[in-house]
């Protein structure tokens, strides 16, 4: 079910480090995600936070992607910036949701066990609701 990374997965990861690294405000954008498409393109984006919710940053980057004409999603990283260093996050359960709908087949970068590896969206979301 998890893999380890692939060396082209480290660019991912360093374009959602540095959308948040460029655009990190506590507390409103605190989240940055990218997206890989199938394309090759990589989107980027931050979350938005307003009183009480906001966006995640996944939804926005395949906001941006979608808003370009994409419609293949390969691969998704969503990186926090807590008080030391940047880190990897696992996508809370409604992104889950959102990228089981718009990509059923996307790995998704995320800890697992003190690592950083891969799984498929299914494999995190096993019996999800589909309506589509």
């Amino acid at each position: 079910m998890y893999k380890e990374l692939a060396p082209e997965d480290k660019l991912l990861i360093d374009a959602a480090t540095k959308v948040i690294e460029k655009n990190f405000q506590e507390p409103r954008h605190t989240v940055g995600a990218a997206v890989l498409c199938g394309s090759g393109n990589i989107y980027a984006a931050v979350n938005v936070e307003s009183c009480g919710y906001g966006p995640c940053a996944e939804p926005i980057a395949i906001g941006m992607a979608i808003s370009n004409g994409e419609r293949i999603f390969n691969k998704i990283v969503a990186i926090s910036k807590p008080t030391k260093g940047y880190v990897v996050l696992s996508p809370c359960g409604n992104c889950r949701q959102l990228l089981v709908d718009y990509a059923p087949n996307l790995e998704v970068i995320l800890p697992h066990n003190g690592q950083v590896l891969k799984a498929s969206i299914k494999d995190i979301l096993p019996d999800s609701y589909n309506n589509f």
